[in-house]
């Protein structure tokens, strides 16, 4: 019951602070002048019809209500300035565009899990010996390193030099080929290296900790090898809050591969989001806007609600 409590309030949180966020955006995008990237001509007059009687010229407080309620409707505006995309509904565009990204970090998380983890615990149990001081300060490194700067050595070295790689992403919507799984892997690793960081110094910790337990000693005692102890009781018990730092940072990366697309030309959401920015697309930034900010939240209340789901020892929201 208690978990049941605690559950709605963070969701209620979560869509009141949302709601707080995209109003802001709203009212910031519109209070930009209005301006439609086309020649003068049939295809404007279009276009101003269009915003015309979507009320796009009406005061900014109606313009909100009647853009949520059309939002309830299903309708997220059309694209203005994209020149690709002009006068098609953004929804649609989203929805195009979201699998490379979705995929991008899939990719980027099964090679980031079981490499952070295993270094982790290979640091743990080497505890200050040489290997562990290697494994920190490569940590360390990769975690003070923004992923864009590993995105240009990645181009440079595995794609220019090596030639292992094509620099850019291949065209075309047939994501499961072996070519096109080939051509994503520079955005991929660009985006494994900090998670593999994260993961590594999350379980190093949390596994150090573990090892020195009192009950880690009882189990030494009653007869069990390091091997035994660590596998049975340490390894369970460590994961316990590993696993929702997984679940949330595949959540969160989400959001960190907006520069990453642009660099390798992934014809995904985040390039989509910069180009809605800079061409001053309305529609297509409050929905992209929304995607991100969502994505965000749910990534800490992911984290907060794995964690009593997972350890029956929590008992979130009790007093």
């Amino acid at each position: 019951m208690y978990m049941f409590k605690y559950i709605m309030k963070r969701i209620g949180l979560m869509l009141l602070t949302f709601t707080i966020i995209i109003v802001i955006c709203f009212v910031l995008i519109k209070l930009l002048p209005i301006v439609i990237d086309v020649q003068i001509g049939k295809d404007a007059d279009i276009l101003k019809a269009q915003l015309e009687a979507r009320g796009y010229y009406d005061p900014i407080p109606i313009q909100l209500f009647n853009y949520i309620g059309r939002v309830f409707h299903g309708d997220f505006g059309i694209c203005v300035n994209l020149p690709e995309f002009r006068n098609k509904p953004v929804w649609d565009v989203f929805v195009t565009k979201l699998p490379p990204t979705v995929l991008i970090n899939v990719y980027s998380t099964l090679i980031a899990v079981p490499i952070g983890i295993l270094l982790g615990i290979f640091a743990a149990l080497k505890k200050n010996k040489w290997q562990d001081h290697v494994v920190s300060t490569g940590v360390m490194l990769f975690i003070s390193v923004p992923s864009f700067i590993y995105a240009f050595l990645v181009q440079y070295i595995l794609c220019f030099l090596l030639g292992w790689f094509p620099i850019t992403m291949n065209s075309g919507t047939e994501y499961f080929t072996w070519s096109m799984f080939k051509s994503m892997m520079p955005a991929v690793i660009s985006l494994a290296f900090g998670s593999i960081a994260g993961y590594a110094r999350f379980t190093r910790a949390e596994l150090t900790e573990v090892l020195t337990s009192e009950y880690m000693l009882l189990a030494r005692t009653k007869g069990l090898t390091k091997r035994q102890a660590t596998t049975r009781h340490a390894l369970r018990n460590a994961m316990v809050p590993i696993f929702p730092s997984i679940v949330g940072e595949f959540v969160a990366v989400l959001s960190g591969s907006l520069i990453i697309e642009k660099i390798f030309s992934i014809p995904g959401v985040g390039g989509l989001y910069l180009s809605a920015i800079n061409n001053q697309d309305y529609d297509a930034f409050m929905l992209l806007s929304a995607f991100y900010v969502l994505v965000g939240l749910a990534a800490g209340i992911i984290i907060d609600i794995s964690y009593g789901i997972i350890d029956p020892r929590i008992r979130m929201g009790a007093k």
